[in-house]
């Protein structure tokens, strides 16, 4: 995933025109906030960074805030002044299922932001130990029902994609994987690959090296349709799961009462910038999907993450932090 940065910052530096915008925004250095270095989340937000600072002839910052899974970043960024000078690049575990596991979460994802866009989608995989007796996901499924609480599936955390993934396959197929958390998804990659668990849901991006090395097996793609970056890997729903769908998404947000015209403004570069062929391309090299939405689309589409991934935590019975 690190080529991802440095390939579209060539990229942009070759084909930018600068455009400086037409009103007196931006004067001043602007701040992506974002959470560990390295993570997807990063990735992004250098994209959107490197965009802006080429288009409008202004500084645009990362500012990697690790720890609690992006909580600890996206509070700062709800805190922070509605002027445009602090973005936040968010996902599923700061805004869809971080109010059902923390019971006095400091922020409200809906009220304290407003949505720019969406920027990247990365598929969520199904991978086992190649040594496990399974070749398809209905053969997996049989041999977790078979041997209830004996499975055991590796996730980046609580809270993570990984972690809501494994439990959306529980509550579907009616298995009974147990959940062993990591601390990233680095952790949880090398458990699988060293057979400390048996399985683990991970990104496209995460898990692609080591599919390809054979040290893990992929299964199944969480979603309704093949993953173009890994299209040899059915999807859940030809595999006779159409509900089972699971999706790594990363968009961009602004503290609550940001301007209109900012919002658009940004939304604009955003979207001008992922929608080239280079781009997609050496995105979904990486793992990745460009999904630039409207504002409007990325809200609607962040409530329905809410509703749906609150209900998974509940049926779970996963006790608030």
């Amino acid at each position: 995933m690190k080529n991802i940065a440095l390939g579209l910052t060539t990229l942009l530096l070759a084909s930018a025109a600068f455009a400086q915008p037409k009103d007196n925004y931006p004067n001043r250095p602007i701040r992506i906030i974002t959470g560990s270095p390295g993570s997807t989340s990063d990735l992004s937000a250098r994209f959107v960074a490197q965009r802006l600072t080429e288009r409008w002839g202004q500084q645009a910052v990362v500012d990697n805030r690790a720890g609690a899974g992006g909580i600890i970043g996206t509070e700062i960024g709800s805190r922070a002044a509605p002027d445009g000078y602090t973005l936040v690049v968010g996902h599923v575990g700061t805004h869809a299922s971080a109010q059902a596991l923390h019971k006095n979460l400091a922020y409200d994802p809906i009220k304290d932001f407003e949505p720019i866009s969406n920027l990247v989608n990365v598929a969520i995989v199904l991978v086992v130990h190649p040594s496990l007796p399974t070749g398809s996901l209905k053969e997996f499924i049989a041999h977790t029902q078979a041997n209830p609480g004996k499975v055991n599936y590796g996730s980046p955390g609580l809270g993570t994609s990984g972690n809501l993934t494994g439990e959306l396959f529980n509550q579907i197929t009616k298995a009974r994987m147990v959940h062993i958390p990591y601390k990233g998804a680095g952790f949880a990659v090398q458990a699988n690959v060293a057979n400390e668990v048996q399985a683990s849901f991970l990104s496209t991006a995460t898990a692609q090296t080591q599919m390809k090395a054979g040290r893990l097996k992929g299964l199944v793609v969480v979603r309704k349709t093949r993953f173009a970056g890994a299209p040899d890997i059915p999807s859940a729903a030809e595999a006779g799961y159409p509900d089972m769908e699971s999706n790594a998404w990363f968009g961009l947000f602004a503290p609550a009462k940001t301007s209109r015209t900012i919002i658009q403004r940004v939304n604009k570069e955003v979207a001008d910038a992922l929608n080239t062929q280079q781009v997609k391309d050496i995105l979904l090299a990486q793992g990745a999907e460009v999904a630039p939405s409207t504002p409007e689309q990325f809200g609607a589409y962040v409530k329905s993450e809410i509703a749906k991934w609150s209900r998974v935590v509940r049926e779970a019975r996963y006790k608030q932090q």
